[in-house]
């Protein structure tokens, strides 16, 4: 028996969209009177907290209900990147927190990744990796620890933000690698078998190569 196609419009892809529709909501909070206000700085790291985890969910709802799908291998990924980038760039511009991790090369990793995906997407869907899920979570709790009102935390908090930060920086760049060669390998493969096809089988019974 062949199981049905799941829609692309099943339970763990809703909850993919609705973190999406969440990112607004976090900016709005984060800046709330300049970024300054303590209660809604706490409430921008709720709805972040929030949106990260549901990344979860919807992974674990795919999974263990045969939900996947190529739309949701393409925008699982790309919410993840929307939440984080977001985040990135409001902590750079204007609050000036992270200035040096904001909009320079890393989103620039993100932005040559996510065109690298849709680039390939005639070939195969390229979801994200192990390495790159790593990569997400050491920027979510990094990202999550600068969100929260340091100012009035204890010192340490701040020194374990960091800590974390050069982590994710690190991994950022190995994955952005990664996906590279990825996407690279992906092309190459779907080139070399429509080849194959158009050559049709050798006379001898060999394969083309």
């Amino acid at each position: 028996m062949v199981n049905a196609v799941p829609s692309p419009w099943n339970s763990a892809n809703l909850v993919t969209m609705a973190r999406i529709l969440l990112v607004p909501f976090f900016a709005w909070a984060l800046l709330v009177d300049g970024g300054e206000s303590v209660t809604w700085r706490l409430v921008a790291t709720g709805i972040f907290v929030l949106a990260a985890t549901s990344d979860r969910l919807d992974g674990y709802l795919a999974r263990r209900y045969d939900l996947v799908t190529d739309l949701g291998k393409l925008l699982d990924p790309i919410a993840d990147k929307l939440l984080v980038g977001t985040a990135r760039v409001l902590l750079a511009w204007p609050r000036g927190e992270l200035r040096g991790w904001g909009p320079g090369g890393g989103l620039a990793r993100e932005l040559g990744v996510t065109l690298l995906r849709f680039a390939v997407l005639k070939y195969a869907v390229m979801p994200a990796s192990r390495g790159g899920k790593l990569k997400t979570v050491l920027q979510t709790v990094a990202i999550t620890l600068f969100v929260l009102p340091l100012a009035h935390l204890p010192a340490f908090v701040g020194v374990v933000a960091w800590i974390v930060l050069a982590a994710a920086i690190l991994v950022t760049v190995v994955t952005g690698l990664e996906y590279a060669y990825q996407g690279w390998r992906l092309r190459r493969d779907a080139v070399r078998a429509a080849r194959i096809v158009e050559r049709g089988p050798s006379t001898d019974g060999a394969p083309v190569s």
